[in-house]
């Protein structure tokens, strides 16, 4: 990559082209990508725009929320990270990366599906970094079907558990916590507004985020706690090669938007900061689209 600061060609900023074949079991890893992600770990500065916060980001170790823990944490907020077991590896790999900013770090395991886990998480987070003033509802579960009649209950099921469900649980605990100045942000999806025929039960839960996103808004904003959320569009993630796409859709991921190529977690790190800092005071009840030029 050129220097930040430098004028750069969007469609020429990341590695262009097919992507190699590949799959990993779900929910994948971030290691085992073929290339890797960039998550901003060379980039991403951080000038003091969140210091002294206190943020947990659900499905923090790998995509997305790995590339939001390394900002919160470059700008000076404390970050706990949820993750699932089989992500240990990601989840430690991260916990070295941010230790080196000397802000207070924390993964925590937890399965989103099950709501006593999803509830207790907000309480272990607020515990370990003496309160609480972002939470990130990051963590998703994409599979793949493009049959409806083949669409397994389980799958449906566990879609809407960990995708909107949690949300839900996630923040009636974290009221207890969250005080006026404080936000949540949610993270939704170019599949809200444009879903993909192979995407029935993912999208249908972008949708219901984006909704509850408004919504809750429309309740806490009254408060002075705001709520936001994040649209991504084709995002390199861990989700893509773990059955989140088919294996042809796979190869040509991402390169039907209007840049020509799939975007990378580090590029959508600065919205995620924006949303928690003092600079979006005025800014509650929005979807920032992060789509490489796709209309939502």
């Amino acid at each position: 990559m050129t220097k930040v600061n430098a004028l750069q060609d969007p469609r020429k900023q990341y590695k262009q082209g097919k992507i190699s074949p590949q799959k990993q079991a779900e929910p994948g890893l971030d290691s085992e990508l073929q290339p890797l992600a960039d998550h901003g770990a060379e980039s991403y500065k951080g000038s003091g725009r969140l210091a002294g916060r206190k943020a947990l980001i659900t499905g923090g170790d790998s995509g997305i929320g790995r590339a939001v823990a390394i900002a919160f944490a470059r700008e000076g907020a404390d970050v706990v990270i949820s993750y699932l077991p089989s992500e240990q590896t990601d989840a430690d790999d991260l916990l070295d990366e941010l230790s080196a900013t000397g802000r207070t770090v924390a993964a925590i395991p937890a399965d989103l599906v099950d709501e006593v886990s999803a509830r207790q998480l907000v309480h272990e987070a607020a515990e370990a970094l003496g309160g609480l003033d972002i939470v990130v509802n990051n963590a998703g579960k994409q599979i793949f079907c493009d049959d409806i009649t083949k669409l397994p209950a389980l799958q449906l099921q566990q879609t809407f558990a960990v995708n909107i469900l949690a949300m839900f649980y996630i923040v009636q605990e974290a009221l207890e916590y969250l005080q006026p100045g404080s936000c949540i942000i949610n993270t939704s999806s170019i599949q809200a507004t444009q879903p993909s025929p192979g995407l029935l039960d993912y999208a249908a839960t972008k949708g219901a985020i984006t909704n509850f996103t408004r919504g809750l808004s429309q309740q806490l904003t009254p408060k002075g706690i705001r709520v936001n959320a994040v649209a991504p569009g084709p995002i390199w993630t861990p989700l893509q090669p773990s059955y989140g796409q088919s294996t042809e859709k796979l190869v040509e991921f991402g390169n039907d938007t209007p840049l020509g190529r799939p975007g990378q977690p580090a590029e959508l790190a600065g919205a995620y900061v924006y949303l928690a800092s003092n600079e979006s005071s005025y800014v509650s009840g929005e979807v920032i689209g992060v789509t490489g030029g796709k209309l939502r």
